[in-house]
């Protein structure tokens, strides 16, 4: 499987997003999704075939995408980008030309490492803004999560509103590249030398 981004981040070392493969990940995936930890990924109830199943309708899918992030080589964490336009927001805001939709999902722990889940985001944002085309990211988590509120927040995250979406209640957020910048205090392009990227957001 290709490797597509790399980041190292100064406290926690080398974190990367592969393509995911909807069928040899799927027992992996599914132990993260039903966990009662991502309650908010909204799949507690899925046995193993149906998230395979969602993960090939995603793969198939010319407007979202999703990969499989690592920590040190180890499978670690879940990101998926979608273009708004098209995929999950489509008529619920004021979309603008670059807009990248994202989620993220780490991985369920026994002994949480501190630092972990913001070091994930920090690197899927870079990731993100890795394309020179994403001017802002945005984002939907439900209301309720306010761990996650925090952390978007943190890198650099505005809230627009609540939403109301089929499935939640969300609180919609943007990022712009700018803010991002300046909540992480350094430039998305200014990525170490053992970053690789390729793609562009859908």
């Amino acid at each position: 499987m290709t490797v597509v981004f790399a980041r190292v981040d100064e406290g926690l070392g080398e974190f990367a997003l592969r393509t995911l493969d909807p069928d040899a990940d799927a027992a992996l995936l599914h132990q993260w999704v039903t966990h009662p930890k991502a309650a908010f990924w909204l799949m507690q109830d899925a046995d193993e075939a149906r998230v395979a199943e969602e993960y090939r309708r995603i793969a198939a899918h010319p407007h979202h995408d999703a990969y499989l992030g690592l920590w040190r080589g180890s499978p670690a964490f879940l990101a998926e980008r979608y273009d708004p336009a098209h995929v999950e927001l489509v008529g619920l805001y004021d979309h603008q030309p670059g807009d990248v939709g994202m989620h993220f999902l780490c991985a369920p722990v026994d002994t949480p490492v501190h630092g972990f889940t913001r070091a994930v985001l920090t690197t899927v944002m870079a990731w993100l803004f890795a394309d020179p085309t994403t001017r802002r990211v945005v984002v939907e988590p439900d209301v309720r999560n306010t761990a996650v509120h925090a952390l978007n927040a943190a890198v650099g995250f505005e809230v627009v509103g609540p939403i109301a979406k089929p499935e939640k209640d969300a609180l919609l957020s943007v990022c712009t590249r700018a803010q991002f910048e300046a909540a992480t205090d350094r430039p998305a392009t200014d990525r170490p030398a053992t970053t690789r990227t390729e793609g562009a957001p859908a």
